[in-house]
């Protein structure tokens, strides 16, 4: 399957609308019983909250759209965010912009090894990336060595990043969304970006066809390195204090967003639209639930719910869709 067109695509399109239409039906809901919470400020805090899973969601919809899972996301977040803080304390006149750009390669090159061990060494994704996600971790620990940075260590410009505005919007958030675009228009518009679908569908039917699908799955890793090195550096700029469990678990939520966002989590489909809105729904729904009143456990079991609900319906609009798709080829035969 190349990128979603006709049939394929309204039906993603539809995903999409329902996961927005879930997220204004709970923000209206949570505004009825708590009109704060439609607040400026309240406002800000989602969508600075919602910022860093969102950047780490769309690079992990990357991996995720060709049939693969990287689990290492959290783990080089905390290496990039505890890297920047130590670019900071050593060579404090560094500028910011060469601080994002060191963050985004030492992101990279952790997806680097993640590429190489899955796509040259063929070892699976699954397998790699839970080591990896280990083994970056333990050198976060080493390097750290049971040190903090601690916001006085950071560039007051830097840090005022974290909580500037451009028009209301805060400018964590604009990275964001300029991640977003760029990796959409790039799905979408480009045969290398829209041939990590087909590997997705058929791996073995895509390297028959020609698709160089170790080097799209080796470069799919390298992105979402980088985005979870991006996600480290916005994650200093807006937290100050940094140790070395700096993004610690992230990664669960990362994939979760991804697969309430409505990306197969058996590749092939979905969108980084959609994996943002996931990530978007699921930091509203623990900023909405406490507010209601609801127990911290029934929180994540309500998370829990929307992946499975988000899998299940996945398959079975899926099989619908082979099935028309199936009708219209017999047809035109």
């Amino acid at each position: 399957m190349t990128a979603p067109t006709g049939v394929v695509h309204r039906f993603f399109v539809v995903r999409e609308l329902g996961i927005g239409l879930a997220l204004v039906l709970l923000v209206a809901v949570t505004a009825i019983v708590t009109p704060r919470f439609l607040s400026a400020q309240s406002i800000k805090d989602l969508l600075l909250g919602s910022t860093i899973l969102a950047v780490l969601a769309v690079g992990q919809a990357i991996v995720v759209i060709t049939r693969n899972v990287d689990l290492s996301v959290g783990s080089v977040l905390g290496l990039s965010a505890f890297a920047t803080g130590t670019l900071f304390v050593n060579a404090p006149g560094t500028p910011i912009p060469v601080a994002i750009l060191v963050g985004m390669a030492l992101g990279a090159v952790c997806g680097l090894v993640n590429g190489v061990l899955i796509a040259a060494a063929r070892v699976p994704a699954l397998v790699v990336t839970l080591g990896t996600l280990y083994a970056f971790r333990g050198l976060d620990y080493t390097w750290a060595t049971g040190r903090q940075i601690n916001a006085a260590d950071m560039p007051p410009a830097f840090l005022r990043m974290g909580t500037a505005t451009v028009l209301g919007i805060p400018v964590l958030a604009l990275f964001a969304v300029v991640v977003l675009v760029v990796a959409g228009y790039y799905l979408r518009t480009f045969r290398s970006g829209r041939e990590l679908y087909a590997i997705g569908s058929e791996p073995a039917a895509a390297r028959l066809s020609g698709i160089p699908v170790g080097k799209r799955v080796f470069t799919a890793f390298v992105v979402s390195g980088m985005l979870a090195g991006l996600a480290g550096v916005l994650h200093a700029a807006r937290f100050g204090t940094i140790d070395a469990n700096a993004g610690l678990g992230q990664e669960l939520d990362v994939v979760a967003a991804v697969v309430v966002g409505g990306v197969a989590i058996f590749g092939g489909s979905g969108s980084v639209y959609g994996a943002a809105l996931g990530a978007v729904l699921l930091t509203t729904i623990g900023a909405a639930l406490p507010v209601l009143g609801v127990n911290p456990f029934w929180q994540r079991a309500a998370v829990g719910a929307l992946i499975l609900a988000a899998i299940a319906l996945d398959k079975v609009l899926s099989a619908r869709i082979a099935a028309r798709l199936r009708v219209r080829r017999a047809r035109r035969a």
